[in-house]
């Protein structure tokens, strides 16, 4: 008897399971190639900064409408991949101190990496990223807004949960949505992917000790608005 309850157990995991692997095997293959094509936009060279922010945004924000349909499908709470305001000031302010190691992080693997000789960009940011006069100022803000608190939402929150489910192991989990999440990054050489790669795995190790996406979000908007907004203000191109 206890033989046939294990067996009918482990046949009632697997069915969940199978559905999960299923669910984010086609989410995968929706967002994996289109971000395989930054590899090539470089040599393309025809991308201005308003196509870019504009396609960004939406490709962006069609991913989390994807991941909202499966949760409310599945009966889950928006809850399960850290959507939560609780404790929202005190998250906010440690995604901020937080930053500042990120940052220091990646900057120093990134110093590394150069002076191993990894590839890198001769540019501080590609022009398709650039943006240039008021209302792309304007644009940038926007764009790097919606890009924290959707690209947590995808990679952190989504890509961990259905990854831990299926490996069982949420360092795997964390490990493998860092390197997805890097795979977007492929203008920046190979020193950007892997130091991407890095700070991917700094936020998902954030994620997984708070159970929120508010610190991640935050620490992900000031990374990108110091390189998307802050910099160009400054003059530096």
């Amino acid at each position: 008897m206890a033989d046939r309850a294990t067996a009918g157990g482990t046949r009632a995991d697997t069915g969940p399971r199978r559905r999960e692997l299923l669910e984010v095997l086609v989410f995968l293959l929706l967002i994996v190639p289109s971000m395989l094509l930054s590899f090539l936009v470089v040599r393309q060279g025809g991308l201005g900064f308003v196509v870019t922010a504009w396609a960004t945004i939406g490709r962006d924000l069609g991913l989390v409408t994807l991941i909202m349909f499966f949760l409310w499908r599945n009966g889950e709470p928006v809850g399960r991949i850290g959507c939560t305001l609780e404790q929202g000031g005190r998250e906010a302010a440690l995604g901020v101190g937080l930053f500042i190691l990120l940052f220091g992080g990646t900057v120093l693997v990134e110093s590394l990496l150069h002076s191993a000789g990894v590839p890198a960009p001769a540019t501080l940011r590609p022009q398709f990223l650039t943006a240039r006069g008021p209302a792309e100022l304007w644009l940038a803000l926007t764009l790097v807004v919606v890009v924290a608190a959707a690209e947590e939402i995808i990679f952190r929150g989504y890509l961990i949960l259905r990854l831990s489910a299926v490996t069982r192991r949420p360092a795997v989990a964390a490990l493998l949505s860092a390197i997805i999440f890097s795979l977007g990054h492929g203008y920046e050489g190979a020193a950007g992917v892997i130091t991407v790669g890095v700070m991917g795995l700094g936020l998902a190790v954030v994620y997984l000790w708070r159970r929120s996406l508010l610190a991640p979000i935050v620490m992900h908007f000031l990374q990108d608005f110091a390189s998307i907004v802050l910099l160009p203000l400054l003059g530096y191109r």
